[in-house]
């Protein structure tokens, strides 16, 4: 009798998220729904440009070749507000990059949020924000995505980690150190009302940082409460197990954070309790984390924070997540 196949991680994206949709975006809510569908018939054979989330995307599928015997699977679900008509364009372009997307939700123009739960997504990319908020509030991890303005996020990180770094080692230990490096993943996570809950955050803006600090020291041995990317976090996690625990691992996450000492124990006692790996952690002290994601050489970045995320995207594809005091309206 076989073994049951491992549950695998689920991304649902939108394909504004996916492909450069901006332009016919433009269009519809300038002149409308007829203006827009005949717009994209007149183009379901031009190929679209890849958008913010696609090579991100186009890293989680390729782990699906050559994985480790019992890996986990992962899986890409294309949620899209276009009818199935002139949705015909973006299916069309997914087979041109030749993604392994088979399964698709067009809703015609209705919201699509509520089919991420029956696909069992972990992970929910859009450039809707609306979409994220209502996904958030039913307990799945969500991001607004936003244009990144640096030219070439990941590669930068990379050739600063396996390039020049790699300097006075033989060429053997550079190929087996980086052999994953063109390939590798790397996620990085804001830790407070993203990974964790916001309560942090809360006393922080209510006492200011001393009593932050205290805050934190009193419950060192206190886990943290877990944040809306907790659930993403595991999944990633058990992924990440079936690989070797060093950089041969196609997937490397940090935890990117403004927390200093002695705030930093609370949450490596927290990630010890639930059994978590993260492969780096930046504490950063209220230091921009731009500059820290790339040389970490981020694919993407999650936070709660809009300040964060303007320092972020201007190095990496930057995630923001609509949660939590500093996101109260």
């Amino acid at each position: 009798m076989s073994a049951t196949a491992p549950d695998p991680l689920v991304v649902a994206i939108s394909s504004r998220a996916l492909f450069d949709l901006e332009e016919s975006h433009a269009l519809f809510q300038h002149e409308g729904v007829d203006a827009y569908a005949h717009y994209q018939r007149a183009r379901e054979d031009d190929v679209l440009a890849p958008g913010i989330a696609f090579p991100l995307v186009r890293k989680l599928l390729a782990l699906n070749k050559d994985a480790p015997c019992g890996a986990p699977r992962v899986e890409v679900i294309l949620l899209s507000r276009n009818s199935s008509d002139t949705g015909l364009r973006v299916f069309n372009s997914i087979q041109h990059h030749g993604l392994d997307i088979v399964r698709a939700t067009f809703t015609s123009g209705a919201p699509t949020w509520p089919y991420i739960k029956p696909f069992g997504a972990h992970l929910f990319l859009s450039a809707d924000l609306e979409a994220v908020l209502r996904a958030l509030e039913h307990g799945i991890a969500a991001a607004t995505l936003l244009p990144s303005r640096a030219r070439d996020p990941g590669d930068a990180g990379l050739r600063s980690r396996h390039g020049h770094s790699n300097v006075g080692q033989d060429h053997a230990d550079q190929t087996d150190v980086g052999q994953f490096a063109a390939d590798q993943i790397r996620i990085a996570f804001d830790g407070d009302a993203v990974l964790f809950g916001d309560e942090g955050e809360r006393i922080s803006r209510e006492g200011g940082l001393e009593a932050f600090a205290r805050h934190e020291m009193e419950r060192a041995h206190v886990p943290l409460s877990g944040g809306p990317f907790r659930g993403f976090l595991d999944a990633l996690h058990r992924l990440q197990a079936a690989y070797p625990p060093d950089e041969r691992s196609p997937i490397r996450t940090a935890l990117v954070t403004a927390r200093s000492a002695p705030a930093h124990e609370r949450v490596i006692r927290t990630l010890r309790e639930w059994g978590i790996r993260l492969d780096e952690a930046l504490f950063l002290g209220g230091r921009p984390k731009g500059p820290f994601l790339q040389a970490f050489g981020a694919d993407i970045f999650f936070d709660d924070s809009p300040h964060n995320i303007d320092s972020a995207r201007e190095h990496v594809a930057a995630g923001h997540v609509p949660h939590g005091v500093v996101n109260d309206r």
